[in-house]
C-alpha cells in the first residue's frame, strides 16, 4: 500500500517548483533584458573611428597642373584611396606636419601603403614648395577651383576608390588613430 503524502508537503514542492522555473526563465531572460539595457541606455560616444564619417560627398573633377608642370587630372589616380590636403598660398608649419602625419600613416601600412595615395591641393597660381625630399610619394597639384571639401579646408579628408569622401580628420591628426582608420578600411575593402 502506498502512502500518500500529506497535503501540506505537496504545496511546498508546487512553491518550491514554481521558484525554480521562475529562476530558469529569470536567467534566460537576462541577457535580453541587459542587451536592451546597454543598447538604449549605455552612452554611445564611445566609436570606433577617429575621423569624422562623412555622408554622400563625392569628389568632384578635379583637373589641374602637377608639381612637374604638367596638366593633371585626378582620374590617372582613380582605383586607389586618396588623401587628400588643400593648403593655402604656402605650405606653411601646419600644413607640414600634417603632411608628417599622413606620411607616418601611410607608412604604418606597410605593404598596403601602394593602395593609398598623399595629395596636397594648392590654389592655381600658387608657388609649388620642394617638398620632394621629405615626401618623395606627395602628390602635388595647383588646382582652380579647387574642389568642394565637405568639412572646409582645415581638414584631412579620405577619399574611396569609387571618388566618394569617407572620413575627415582634423589637421593636427593623432597619428596611430589615423593609421588605424586607415588599415581597418583597406582590410575591410577589396576595392582600391
Amino acid at each position: 500500500m502506498a502512502v500518500s503524502q500529506p497535503p501540506a508537503d505537496r504545496a511546498g514542492t508546487t512553491a518550491r517548483t514554481k521558484r525554480l522555473i521562475a529562476l530558469i526563465v529569470a536567467i534566460a531572460l537576462a541577457p535580453v533584458v541587459l542587451s536592451y539595457l546597454a543598447y538604449y541606455l549605455w552612452p554611445r560616444d564611445a566609436r570606433v573611428n577617429y575621423g569624422e564619417l562623412l555622408a554622400h560627398a563625392q569628389l568632384g573633377t578635379l583637373h589641374g597642373t602637377a608639381a612637374d608642370g604638367t596638366p593633371f587630372d585626378a582620374e590617372a589616380l582613380s582605383g586607389r584611396w586618396l588623401v587628400i590636403q588643400e593648403a593655402t598660398l604656402a605650405c606653411e608649419r601646419a600644413c607640414r606636419d600634417a603632411l608628417f602625419a599622413t606620411r607616418q600613416a601611410r607608412t604604418i601600412q606597410n605593404a598596403e601603403r601602394e593602395r593609398v595615395v598623399r595629395m596636397l591641393v594648392l590654389p592655381a597660381g600658387a608657388p609649388i614648395p620642394d617638398l620632394r625630399a621629405e615626401h618623395p610619394d606627395l602628390v602635388v597639384v595647383r588646382a582652380d577651383p579647387l574642389p568642394a571639401l565637405p568639412r572646409g579646408a582645415d581638414r584631412l579628408y579620405l577619399v574611396d576608390p569609387l571618388r566618394n569622401f569617407v572620413l575627415a580628420w582634423p589637421l593636427q591628426p593623432d597619428i596611430k588613430a589615423l593609421a588605424k582608420d586607415l588599415t581597418r578600411l583597406l582590410r575591410a575593402s577589396s576595392i582600391g
